[in-house]
């Protein structure tokens, strides 16, 4: 499992005092009035930051990070991930999982056949769609509903679906 999930990214610099407009990946952007330090580049050098303050404009969160005082001092990180540690994530509820657990998880019909690795997670309006890559390079969309996601194993690595009628049809 990831040790740091991703919850935004530095779209650009704000104001005169080293602010930053982070656009948030998290479901909750809330979360980052609760959070007092994010995680740059976790895997090549895991710089720190820890948060002074949060505003909120539009769908930005406006953070404000100790020890940067003017927009050159933070200019290089714009375009930069931010991340939290799995410790300091927001708590999960019944049958929620974190979008970086379940990419890469094996996915299998009721019958136990492989039907390819959770590719991706698209986000829509109504519930999620789980992008399966099939062995042979064929995307298969499932609906993450009760009636198609019948279990998630995260520590096995193992998703099992009901295929619904005409989902495998070309």
């Amino acid at each position: 499992m990831e040790q740091f999930l991703k919850v935004g990214v530095i779209t650009s610099v704000h104001g005169i005092r080293g602010e930053v407009k982070v656009f948030p990946t998290t479901d909750d952007p809330r979360r980052f009035k609760k959070c007092k330090e994010v995680w740059i580049d976790p895997e090549q050098g895991k710089r720190r930051m820890e948060i002074e303050h949060v505003k909120f404009f539009k769908q930005f969160a406006i953070i404000k990070f100790k020890g940067f005082e003017n927009p050159d001092e933070i200019m290089p990180y714009k375009g930069k991930e931010l991340y939290v540690t799995r410790e300091n994530a927001v708590p999960l509820g019944e049958n929620e999982y974190y979008i970086a657990d379940l990419i890469g998880i094996q996915v299998f019909d009721e019958e136990g056949t492989l039907l390819g690795g959770l590719e991706d997670v698209i986000e829509t309006g109504a519930n999620d769609v789980y992008s399966v890559r099939t062995p042979e390079g064929q995307e298969i969309l499932f609906p993450a509903i009760r009636e198609c996601i019948l279990e998630v194993d995260i520590e096995n690595r193992r998703m099992k679906v009901h295929v619904m009628d005409g989902l495998l049809e070309t």
